[in-house]
């Protein structure tokens, strides 16, 4: 592939050194990893932002979490068409094969993603409405979501879109079948979160009162 390039020099400089301390210093947990395999007991379903650090934020180690992450920790609907489908392969493989037992969707503050589709559906962005955008056919999933938003200031309507975002996640979660067993069978437990960036918190939704609430 003629257009690739060497690693730029910082990247091989960080690399060499995580190689030479913290490898180093737990080779045989990895030679483990690689000849057990891995056995996460949870999937998360993360947003492609930089500023979302999963394995930060919940003090994970390798091995700990099957992570999934593109625009807006988005799951779209069950539809198999025999056409690509990352997000929905990612949610088969950690069901169906690493038998998981749990699945978390979280989204964040500020989130790019959902701006761009709260711009789209309010007229805003006609750009994203053209049938060549990826990222406005990838945002169409959280349209239901848009749909449900209150009467209010747009600061208000766009942070309101991205919890709707994680409830359109669960929602269409429970559209793929394997999902649906496991969690009537009582397998698998889903999980939706919402991460404040700037205030280092994390909210839960809590079925019971329809909110999503501080984790305390």
């Amino acid at each position: 592939m003629k257009n690739a390039k060497p690693l730029p020099d910082y990247l091989a400089k960080r690399y060499l050194g995580w190689r030479a301390t913290n490898y180093s210093d737990n080779r045989a947990w990895y030679k483990r990893l690689a000849e057990i395999g891995q056995h996460p007991r949870a999937m998360v379903i993360s947003c492609c932002d930089s500023r979302v650090h999963v394995t930060s934020i919940f003090g994970a180690d390798q091995g700990e979490f099957f992570i999934h992450r593109n625009i807006a920790s988005l799951v779209p609907p069950y539809n198999p068409d025999g056409e690509y489908h990352g997000t929905s392969a990612a949610v088969e493989y950690a069901v169906n094969s690493l038998k998981v037992a749990h699945l978390i969707v979280l989204g964040h503050s500020s989130c790019g993603g959902v701006r761009g589709c709260y711009e789209m559906c309010s007229g805003r962005a006609p750009e994203l409405d053209e049938k060549t955008s990826f990222i406005g056919r990838w945002m169409d999933i959280l349209r239901p979501g848009y749909e449900r938003l209150p009467e209010g200031d747009d600061e208000m309507r766009q942070s309101t879109l991205e919890k709707e975002a994680v409830l359109v996640s669960l929602e269409n979660l429970m559209t793929f079948p394997f999902v649906r067993e496991a969690v009537e069978n009582e397998m698998m437990s889903l999980h939706g979160l919402w991460n404040d960036i700037g205030e280092g918190t994390v909210e839960c939704y809590q079925p019971e009162t329809g909110k999503f609430e501080p984790v305390h």
